[in-house]
């Protein structure tokens, strides 16, 4: 469960930030996770909720996640869309079979809140 080491990896980041800005308490953390970064947002959702209680600075906060889609470009038509679930890397527009991977592969911390 590689999720528990990503969190734990979010919440040093987001400590180290708050402690150098005179953060005394995060409310809320929201992580951008693209399809093919291969996190799973209720494992990480999970793994928020048994990290945050053991640390002051984080009791009660909120993890939002934004899960992004797999976005390719087609490089014989340059039409970009959009894959779903089934992971076929063909263009719908054109049948191209050669397409480069603009977007799913985020994970990031987008921001986060407090007082």
């Amino acid at each position: 469960m590689h999720e528990l080491s990503l969190m734990e990896g979010v919440i040093n980041t987001v400590r180290d930030s708050a402690l150098n800005n005179g953060i005394v308490k995060v409310n809320k953390i929201k992580l951008v996770i693209g399809k093919l970064s291969m996190a799973l947002p209720d494992s990480l959702q999970f793994a928020f909720q048994a990290l945050n209680q053991q640390d002051k600075l984080f009791q009660d906060a909120v993890l939002e996640i934004e899960e992004r889609p797999v976005i390719c470009r087609c490089s014989t038509c340059a039409g970009e869309f959009t894959i779903e679930n089934n992971y076929c890397f063909i263009c719908p527009l054109c049948a191209g079979t050669k397409v480069d991977i603009i977007g799913g592969r985020e994970l990031f911390i987008d921001y986060f809140e407090g007082d």
